[in-house]
């Protein structure tokens, strides 16, 4: 699961929540500095952890994986950008990221 931010500088500047994204790099750093902050509260209990990651990514995702809570499905190595696959397979099962991961689709949580 991830929470994508786009920002004026990705890939495709538009989304479903914004059809002309205009931000920054570092204001879409910062919103997602913000829905770290709340997720960590919740790294103890791994169902309120995931109950509360899908929520943000509907609510605050730029990707269209967002009407799924976030979910990207099963995928392998190579199928997705470099930094996102490094940090996606270091990862264990109910971690989150500790840093942003900036991809050319924009900035994301994992």
């Amino acid at each position: 699961m991830h929470i994508l931010k786009k920002h004026r500088g990705s890939r495709r500047p538009a989304s479903w929540r914004n059809p002309q994204i205009t931000q920054t790099i570092e204001e879409a750093h910062e919103e997602l500095e913000g829905l770290l902050e709340i997720l960590q509260e919740e790294e103890g209990d791994l169902k309120e952890l995931r109950a509360t990651f899908q929520e943000l990514a509907r609510t605050e995702s730029d990707c269209s994986s967002a009407k799924r809570g976030g979910d990207l499905g099963f995928f392998g190595r190579k199928k997705m950008q470099p930094p996102f696959e490094e940090a996606s397979f270091r990862l264990k099962i109910g971690e989150l990221t500790t840093t942003i991961v900036d991809t050319k689709s924009g900035a994301h949580i994992l």
